[in-house]
């Protein structure tokens, strides 16, 4: 392990990240709606920090424009997001950023302590403040919604969804019981969440419209029509009774349970990093964005035969 028992004289990790696109996430606004595209499509749309920040940047933005009354989060290319990044050029877990919530530096930190402040920073806290943003935001999915991808199409309110769309969250495989914005409960039936979880296996997008996961499941040529035609007629509400409708419901999720939930599965979340440290010396249970894609290919192949 790399990470010493104490943070005195801790030197930070190196950075070594290669950027291929100073922009991530594309901004436009038509017709009262503002458009976020994620943009890393060589990747798959995998999160990295900077694709992060840039999502916050632009969320905020949208909210600060009056003359925007919807927000659609979206991504460029084949997939929706593929889920965080756990190992492209990009991947700049080690790089420090100005935070935007009132977590320290991870960078310097050692043991367990180091994940945990960068995770309640970029992934908890974020998704936090993205679901309770008061304009209405709508997730525009086709192809992979893997993971961290199931975090962004979460936190918003409605998902429309492509018919060759699926859901899929793996991470069992490290050992870790769930990504970070812990919500499968409340998104699917609780025992339909622990098949989702414990078999690790894509959910189509027609199930997931059937769970009452997504709103409209479309055909992959039409789904941005579709979308916008929703983001226009949601538009044409007030500005204030969208915000109060959607901070009414959400309060009623909060009431069921949804954000203390979501705190003890965080720290179940990263006991599982620690104990993957302790035992192995790799936090993600040796896992790597290649090792996950392969065994995601072994276990589809096993299901066909």
């Amino acid at each position: 392990m790399n990470a010493p028992s104490s943070a005195e004289g801790f030197v930070s990790r190196q950075d070594t990240a290669h950027y291929e696109t100073g922009e991530p996430v594309k901004y436009a606004v038509a017709d009262g709606i503002a458009s976020l595209t994620m943009s890393r499509p060589d990747f798959n749309n995998a999160q990295n920090s900077q694709m992060t920040y840039a999502l916050d940047a632009a969320f905020r933005r949208a909210v600060d424009d009056d003359a925007v009354k919807v927000i659609v989060l979206r991504g460029e290319g084949r997939h929706f997001s593929a889920g965080h990044d756990i190992g492209t050029p990009g991947r700049d877990i080690n790089k420090p950023f100005e935070r935007v919530h009132l977590w320290w530096d991870h960078t310097n930190k050692p043991g367990g302590e180091y994940l945990y402040a960068r995770e309640q920073e970029v992934y908890l806290n974020m998704c936090r403040r993205w679901r309770e943003l008061p304009k209405p935001t709508i997730a525009m999915v086709q192809g992979a919604c893997v993971a961290g991808g199931l975090m962004l199409a979460w936190v918003c309110d409605l998902i429309v969804a492509s018919d060759d769309a699926f859901f899929q969250d793996p991470v069992v495989r490290m050992g870790i019981p769930g990504v970070e914005y812990f919500a499968h409960p409340y998104e699917l039936n609780p025992r339909i969440a622990k098949e989702f979880l414990m078999t690790g296996e894509r959910m189509g997008a027609e199930r997931a419209y059937q769970m009452g996961m997504v709103n409209r499941v479309v055909p992959r040529a039409g789904l941005e029509e579709a979308t916008y035609a929703l983001a226009a007629r949601i538009a044409s509400q007030p500005r204030m009774g969208l915000a109060l409708t959607k901070q009414a419901i959400n309060h009623v999720e909060d009431l069921q349970g949804k954000r203390s939930a979501m705190d003890a599965t965080f720290a179940w979340h990263h006991f599982a990093h620690t104990h993957n440290e302790l035992i192995s010396g790799d936090r993600l249970g040796g896992f790597d964005g290649k090792a996950m894609a392969a065994a995601n290919k072994r276990a589809a192949e096993k299901d066909e035969a």
